[in-house]
């Protein structure tokens, strides 16, 4: 949760990576603390007396700077459009939420990862989960949140990628792994802009065209009365992709990497159809996908495709 990820770069694990990429203390080094400690980057003189660099992810790093909004915002007699109009930022609106997440949830520069910084994935709907809830969610939103998270996340691995001199071939599978989830979740609704056109072959102009494609899709996504019929219809689509992972056409990092991010989401549109107290069957299978998916390394296309079968079939009606 953002208010341990300061305590974070105190751990041997965060010592070990500073000291194989020569950066000095975790704790006080630019590469960790402009996502675990942003007031870090703050000079003292812009700061409140009472405010530490240490603070970890403040209310600030998601809101905004609090000076027009902190003394108005917990006023019952304003509204969260007054609240907005001081300065506010406006994190009801999913797209507006997904750009203020994404930078320090989704990209992870290869240097980091090499290192042994966890790897990222970001994942709108169940990162808020884990949030000390301080707000009111719209009832059955997550399958919303969930489209806008990662159309906005494909959006910013193709604007990385776009701009690497060398991409990065881990990054590459990622992206086209994150293609196909997302052209396949678009296209199961028919008012969303089609995603069809889009390419997965690794080249400038193809991360340029879904870079555009992916955002469009996610402000277009955000603008959506989301229904339950919408939630539905996404988790059966999703669920019916069994023969995507049958074939062996792909090699097994591209396929392993589709799993694990459609596992992802299965299970935050299973959460959001308010089935997963009723449909065991469904559960288990979902739990089935997941363990599939612990390793890389070894994943089994086909017994993976087995399992989002089961799943698919054991949706309730």
């Amino acid at each position: 949760m953002h208010t341990r990820a300061y305590a974070t770069l105190t751990t041997p694990r965060s010592q070990r990576i500073a000291e194989l990429l020569k950066i000095g203390q975790p704790t006080t080094a630019a590469r960790c603390t402009t996502c675990h400690a942003p007031f870090h980057e703050v000079p003292a003189s812009l700061r409140d007396g009472k405010v530490r660099a240490d603070a970890g992810v403040s209310c600030e790093s998601c809101h905004g700077a609090a000076e027009p909004w902190l003394r108005s915002h917990a006023r019952p007699d304003y509204s969260h459009a007054d609240r907005v109009a001081v300065g506010l930022r406006d994190l009801k609106n999913p797209y507006h939420r997904a750009n203020t997440c994404v930078a320090c949830h989704q990209h992870l520069e290869p240097d980091l990862r090499n290192a042994g910084h966890p790897p990222l994935i970001f994942e709108l709907d169940g990162q808020c989960v884990t949030q000390p809830r301080h707000w009111r969610e719209r009832t059955g939103q997550g399958g919303q949140l969930w489209l806008v998270g990662q159309a906005v996340a494909l959006r910013e691995m193709s604007w990385h990628l776009e701009r690497a001199s060398t991409p990065d071939p881990a990054a590459v599978v990622r992206w086209q792994a994150m293609v196909w989830l997302v052209q396949r979740a678009a296209n199961a609704l028919t008012n969303l802009p089609p995603f069809a056109e889009s390419k997965s072959e690794p080249t400038p102009s193809n991360f340029q065209r879904v870079r555009e494609l992916s955002d469009a899709l996610a402000l277009r996504t955000s603008e959506l009365a989301w229904s339950p019929a919408f939630n539905d219809r996404l988790l059966r689509h999703l669920a019916g992709a069994s023969h995507d992972f049958a074939a062996d056409t792909l090699p097994r990092l591209v396929h392993a990497c589709r799993a694990e991010r459609l596992a992802l989401g299965l299970d935050r549109l299973f959460v959001a159809s308010g089935n997963k107290q009723t449909a065991a069957a469904a559960a288990a299978q979902l739990e089935a996908l997941f363990k599939a998916v612990q390793s890389l390394p070894d994943f089994d296309s086909a017994a993976f495709a087995r399992h989002l079968a089961g799943f698919s079939q054991a949706l309730p009606p």
